[in-house]
């Protein structure tokens, strides 16, 4: 096979043991890599209803056929298994030079199952593995345990790792490797379950290419192009921009979701934040766009800065001040924890707080310290960190008080910074995600954004955008290529099709891959009804279904359940699922989908 090694390395943990399968190619072609190969193999190592932070639930680390090709953004794993913050699938991608280093060993996919005894870094190398201490680096965040355990291992090796969060638990913990992130959803705390500190890997295997000519030109076409106008507004504001444009049109979720705009934000325009904390530009591993922009806190690293941290630790939290956002997320980062749901938690619990539902004094709108000592209280489950370290959902459910009703998540994944009221499609993508609340699996946002349609008003042909927003997601989630190339193609399924086509050999079509990624999405509904997903799942916090926006570009701006619900049964039926959301028998025959 061209582009991929054709196995995968089963690691057992508690028996130290190891041994490796063969993946047909049948199976790659009809799954890819990434999401879609991980979503396949999770079915093959789950249970039913079983336990996200369970000995024996699965934790699997997945590459792609691109992986190590000189395609530009291809350089991205997936991390897969059961969120702890959901009790459904997930799947978060990061990309760094971990992922060429792990498809180097001879395998595209490790998964691993089981427990250690103790804290444990696992090494895999081409034909090998074993399994070394961590106890020293155990309590170190992942940077300085990346770079203690490098020391050890020698040259060459690249490291992911968990943060204190992750080894205690906290269900939206991330796997880190050089300062990057497989965030959401909290597979930090599936390792910290398992006493897994870090997976490192080296090696040296190659996986040839079925148009190597070919592919090289076309690389460096696409490389070409997507440092062209396309991105250019990545380059020059990253995703910091969208905080602006977001607040000016009234879609900026605030203070908890309770409006849609806050003022006193100049300060976070990109150019204001650079001459404030001074300012370099980053790329990805295998990265022409150079998206990634960080800012120098005095006396400290550089903090990389992006829409989704600055909007959830600061205006959803009421903080209108630069350096405490830049401080919160250095902590984040620190101490290992999804910048989305640990600002939505806080946020949460400030509103909670003011309401004289939870009993805390600082905890307020607006309070940078409290901020801060809620994130570190959190990571360590120190006094109402405890309960906050299970999300927003588990900590609703607990603090009860009419709390349900503002907890700001879906399925228990906090929702990111796209107000759903003003962003109808949006709505409708967040309710029916398999892993919640998601901007990364559903690109519904494009559609809310087109002229083509109101986003104020979703109708059925939101609905059919917002899933061929999914499907497009899905294939670029198996490829895995970074979504900021989108305006590169001219046409994307056409395009990434030719992609795998230079790399496998397969006469791959877009109506092929269209058919892969509907076979990918119903693949992970699938496992989500195996774990007990009922269509009560599907919807919004009470809050989006009873209040419209009090203020702002949106002000008046409301979605009802009724609604709501009309437009995911239309979803459900597009997908050619029952009304509900059940999969059809003939549906995941036709798609090849079995369990």
């Amino acid at each position: 096979m061209y582009g991929y090694h054709g196995r995968y390395l089963l690691i057992d943990l508690t028996n130290r043991i190891r041994s490796e399968h063969l993946l047909p190619e049948d199976v790659l072609r009809e799954r890819i890599g990434g999401v879609g190969l991980g979503t396949w193999l999770l079915h093959e190592h789950s249970v039913d209803r079983q336990e996200p932070l369970a000995r024996q639930a699965p934790l699997i680390f997945v590459f792609s056929p691109l992986v190590g090709s000189p395609l530009t953004t291809s350089a991205k794993f997936a991390v897969v298994g059961q969120s702890p913050l959901t009790n459904r699938i997930n799947d978060s991608l990061s990309s760094s030079h971990f992922a060429i280093a792990g498809k180097k060993t001879g395998y595209d996919a490790i998964v691993i199952v089981g427990a250690a005894s103790s804290p444990t870094c696992i090494v895999v190398e081409p034909e090998s593995v074993r399994f070394e201490s961590a106890t020293d680096e155990w309590g170190k965040s992942s940077r300085e345990a990346g770079k203690s355990l490098a020391q050890q291992l020698g040259a060459g090796f690249r490291i992911a790792s968990i943060g204190p969060a992750g080894e205690n638990l906290v269900r939206f913990a991330t796997v880190s490797h050089e300062g990057r992130h497989a965030g959401r959803g909290g597979m930090g705390a599936v390792m910290g379950a398992k006493r897994l500190k870090a997976i490192a890997v080296r090696g040296d295997r190659i996986t040839p290419y079925a148009h190597q000519g070919q592919l090289t030109a076309y690389s460096r076409d696409l490389s070409k192009k997507s440092f062209g106008p396309a991105t250019a507004k990545y380059r020059e504001l990253g995703t910091l921009g969208n905080l602006l444009t977001f607040n000016r049109l009234g879609t900026l979720p605030t203070r908890n979701f309770q409006t849609g705009t806050l003022a006193g934000l100049e300060g976070f325009a990109t150019e204001t934040l650079a001459e404030s904390f001074g300012h370099v530009r980053n790329s990805c591993a295998a990265c022409t766009i150079g998206c990634e922009h960080l800012f120098q806190l005095p006396g400290k690293q550089n903090v990389r800065m992006e829409y989704e941290n600055l909007f959830a630790l600061g205006p959803l939290c009421g903080i209108t001040d630069p350096q405490t956002v830049l401080e919160a997320s250095q902590l984040c980062d620190d101490l290992g924890m999804d910048t989305i749901s640990a600002g939505a938690t806080v946020a949460f619990a400030m509103e909670c707080a003011e309401k004289g539902i939870l009993s805390h004094s600082e905890l307020r709108f607006g309070n940078g310290e409290a901020l801060l000592a809620m994130l570190k209280d959190i990571s360590s489950r120190t006094g109402w960190g405890d309960l906050l370290a299970n999300g927003t959902r588990y900590a609703s459910q607990e603090l009860g008080g009419g709390s349900e009703d503002f907890a700001p998540h879906v399925k228990g994944l906090e929702i990111p910074g796209y107000e759903p009221r003003a962003l109808q499609a949006m709505a409708v993508g967040f309710a029916v995600g398999s892993r919640g609340a998601d901007h990364n699996r559903s690109g519904a946002y494009q559609i809310d954004f087109s002229e083509s349609f109101d986003r104020l008003q979703a109708n059925d042909e939101s609905v059919r955008g917002a899933i061929e927003t999914e499907n497009e997601a899905a294939i670029m989630d198996s490829l895995i290529l970074c979504k900021f190339l989108r305006g590169v193609f001219d046409d994307r399924m056409i395009s990434m099709a030719e992609m795998l086509h230079l790399i496998t050999g397969w006469n791959v079509t877009a109506a092929e891959l269209k058919t892969t990624a509907e076979r990918i999405v119903t693949a992970k509904k699938l496992y989500n009804i195996r774990q007990g997903w009922t269509p009560a799942e599907d919807t919004l916090p009470k809050r989006f279904l009873s209040e419209a926006l009090p203020e702002g570009a949106s002000k008046g701006a409301a979605l009802s359940s009724d609604n709501l619900q009309r437009l995911i049964r239309q979803y459900n039926l597009f997908r050619g699922w029952t009304p509900e959301g059940f999969v059809r028998p003939i549906t995941a025959d036709n798609r090849g989908v079995t369990w």
